[in-house]
């Protein structure tokens, strides 16, 4: 088991995807972070985007061993990679048709904030897809996000 955090603007009393937001790194879904001060970042970045609540992590503990069984449908992104970069901008595009994939959980790096003008100097040819994964690396260094997309994800989350 392991633990994972969600930062906020507001206690969540229970994970859901109806407060789920589009066109994220890996879609519409819920995010947790297994580093708390990451999560305790976002939650005051909410705070200060929104100008409602106030910072919030809740705490969720999550038996990882999900991720190699048959039970969900995973996908996993161990660095930084041109299938990565390629996933985010695809999730990260407004013009696509969403969600673009049915995975339950995926587990990757985060993305650096700059994706949609990165996604428009690669689409226009203006830097490779090598160059796009460099610029999309989050500038505080590598950090790790768990993307939780359906149900049946949810319910592996125990809320402590």
């Amino acid at each position: 088991m392991i633990r994972l955090y969600h930062g906020s603007n507001m206690k969540i009393e229970a994970p859901d995807l109806v407060h789920s937001k589009p066109f994220k790194d890996f879609g519409s879904g819920f995010y947790l972070s297994p580093d708390k001060q990451q999560a305790w970042d976002m939650a005051f970045q909410k705070v200060s985007q929104t100008k409602e609540g106030k910072a919030e992590v809740t705490e969720f503990l999550f038996d990882e061993s999900v991720m190699s069984s048959e039970q969900l449908k995973v996908l996993s992104f161990p660095d930084y990679c041109d299938e990565w970069a390629l996933f985010v901008l695809a999730n990260r595009d407004k013009r696509a048709m969403h969600p673009i994939h049915d995975y339950d959980i995926v587990y990757g790096p985060i993305a650096d904030d700059g994706v949609t003008y990165q996604l428009r100097r690669y689409e226009g040819g203006v830097i490779s897809l090598s160059r796009l994964v460099e610029e999309l690396k989050y500038a505080k260094g590598i950090t790790f996000q768990y993307f939780f997309g359906t149900e049946r994800a949810l319910q592996q989350l125990k809320k402590l």
